[in-house]
């Protein structure tokens, strides 16, 4: 099977990206709009999902993925508009700090929600679909470097981007058989909206000093990644994790001394 360029492209494919008001997610229904796909934005705002849908030029569709008839919706919704969906970027997440020690059920519960339910919802839905119609497909995940490593302060959002990882490993191994691919980015920080607000304006390099590439990543190298996953180029590719992150799962802890470049081995970083 010999390659073609035109194997990247993503035309005449319908794709839905969930929480794609802003940062990553915008980013990559933007790089798949810009390689053929039609795209739904499902988001919960409704003000930045029709600000996104205009900018991309796509479907934006009010919608709180953790809401399983919500999800019904918008899904029947997006196949009337646009037809069948066959990309799946499952984007939609959030955090908070919380401690281990005063984690309450309800602050578990909410960041099992808004980061692994929906996963399941919106992958169920449109797989259900796919093999109906005898369709391939492809699933992506967005998780986390915090779903690998530990996370003080995070316990209850790193066990539900570990179990995104985990997710992503069975629902390949179950979807593979109707040719749907499962599989995720694992991004660390990434220079969106809401770091550089965080940031007071630092730069990508100081942000992102104890990354092995010594700047934080773009959101441009997530969505190209995304568009990867999405295309024919991966069609051999399933149940992977993708760490967009410049090396740091890799470095397992070392990184470069901002001082004076040594790599080091250890907590501190001043």
């Amino acid at each position: 099977m010999a390659l073609a360029p035109s194997d990247i492209l993503l035309t005449g494919r319908v794709a839905v990206v969930t929480g794609a008001g802003s940062g990553i997610g915008r980013g990559i229904a933007t790089a798949l709009s810009a390689f053929g796909a039609s795209v739904a934005i499902w988001e919960r705002d409704p003000d930045t999902c029709a600000a996104a849908a205009a900018a991309v030029g796509g479907l934006g569709l009010p919608t709180d993925v953790r809401d399983s008839q919500a999800v019904d919706a918008a899904l029947k919704h997006t196949e009337n508009e646009l037809g069948t969906v066959s990309i799946l970027v499952n984007n939609a997440g959030g955090t908070f700090n919380s401690p281990l020690l005063e984690t309450s059920e309800n602050g578990w519960d909410a960041l099992y929600r808004s980061n692994l339910r929906h996963v399941l919802l919106c992958t169920q839905r449109v797989a259900r679909r796919l093999v109906d119609a005898k369709l391939p497909g492809s699933v992506i995940n967005v998780t986390s470097i915090e779903g690998v490593r530990a996370a003080p302060g995070y316990a209850a959002y790193s066990a539900a981007k570990a179990g995104v990882i985990n997710y992503t490993k069975t629902a390949s191994f179950e979807l593979a058989p109707h040719g749907i691919r499962v599989n995720a980015l694992a991004p660390d920080l990434t220079m969106t909206e809401g770091l550089q607000e965080l940031a007071a304006g630092a730069l990508d390099h100081q942000i992102g000093s104890g990354i092995p590439m010594r700047r934080a990543g773009h959101v441009e190298e997530m969505a190209g990644a995304a568009v990867f996953l999405a295309s024919d180029m991966a069609s051999y590719i399933t149940g992977q994790t993708i760490h967009v992150d410049g090396g740091t799962e890799a470095a397992g802890g070392w990184y470069f001394h901002p001082r004076t470049g040594v790599p080091t081995l250890g907590p501190g970083r001043s």
